[in-house]
């Protein structure tokens, strides 16, 4: 395992169903990486092809379907390249046991040679640390934006990357405050299956593009469905 100091990696799977022993495989893959409790924007983001047909039940979570899966790579494909993500970081997951569950499952499909999540990382459970600090309420991720305030009202599907972001920020509260949203050095936007870095100084001039009145109206409409958690009235 490679250690890296004070690196976490919030993750999260959307999957074809609850078990991966019945066939069930992961279909994307979201992760949020903090260094010193900062959020760097240097995240991973992977749609997975699962070969095989995804459960009404879930499709209804998370609403991906197969045909947009389609042209995904297998895990197979990523593997070397999530694994390198993650080594030596301590990943912060809600439930973990389903997602470690899932990700050791493709992993020894993968190849013997690639070990368990174990083999390249600690892991903290969220929802364990939540049971304890609110023993007798839900603690599912929606009342738990809820109890701390962060904004999910843009969730209306299930989705790893979105459900990563919303729990790196619950993870900041609960464990103490936000310190930063970014670190000063870095300009990075998620890329599906990278996790480069580009250097301030070489931007290039933001382009700004004006929204029209449909787009303002639309926006609005959206702001007045919120209602008075809307941090935008």
């Amino acid at each position: 395992m490679k250690q890296i100091q004070n690196r976490q990696i919030v993750l999260d799977t959307e999957t074809t169903g609850l078990d991966p022993r019945q066939g069930h495989k992961i279909i994307e893959i979201g992760c949020v990486e903090m260094v010193n409790r900062r959020l760097t924007g240097n995240n991973y983001h992977q749609y997975l092809q699962p070969d095989r047909e995804i459960d009404k039940g879930a499709q209804a979570v998370h609403g991906i379907s197969n045909e947009f899966l389609a042209d995904k790579p297998r895990f197979l494909d990523i593997v070397k390249d999530f694994i390198e993500y993650v080594d030596g970081a301590e990943l912060i997951i809600h439930n973990a046991p389903f997602d470690v569950g899932f990700i050791d499952h493709e992993l020894t499909q993968a190849g013997a040679e690639y070990g368990k999540t174990e083999t390249y990382c600690t892991v903290i459970d969220t929802l364990v640390m939540a049971r304890k600090m609110r023993p007798g309420k839900k603690n599912n991720l929606d009342m738990l934006c809820k109890e701390y305030q962060v904004n999910n009202a843009h969730r209306e599907l299930h989705g790893a990357l979105l459900d990563a972001e919303l729990l790196a920020e619950v993870y900041l509260h609960m464990t103490g405050g936000q310190s930063a949203l970014i670190l000063d050095n870095a300009d990075v936007s998620p890329v599906a299956g990278t996790s480069a870095k580009n250097s301030l100084d070489n931007r290039k001039p933001i382009k700004i593009i004006l929204a029209n009145n449909d787009e303002l109206n639309a926006h609005q409409t959206i702001i007045e469905k919120m209602g008075d958690i809307s941090l935008w009235k």
